[in-house]
């Protein structure tokens, strides 16, 4: 396994972030928030992470003047999970 790759999806919220972001459009900070159970804080710092990394892109806008972040998840954050994936079922046998 890449050791990049490991380090960075090893860690258990960007993993979910990563997992319930593949199967959807995008999700608002508040939704990753809630599937991960991370603090405001701390989802802000792993979203940097993954948005450094290409697995992620991050979206700002405002609406009626309420800031509104969502992410989604690029091709190379789907690659990145399947090889994860992929390699973490290997261990199985």
């Amino acid at each position: 396994m890449k050791k990049d790759l490991e380090k960075l999806l090893f860690n258990p919220i960007r993993l979910k972030l990563i997992s319930f972001l593949i199967s959807v459009d995008s999700a608002s900070f508040n939704k990753l928030i809630e599937i991960s159970g991370a603090s405001k804080g701390n989802m802000s710092i792993q979203i940097k992470k993954l948005n450094k990394a290409g697995y992620i892109r991050i979206k700002k806008k405002f609406v009626r003047n309420i800031p509104l972040t969502t992410c989604s998840i690029t091709s190379k954050g789907k690659r990145s999970f399947e090889i994860f994936f992929n390699e973490l079922q290997s261990f199985k046998n």
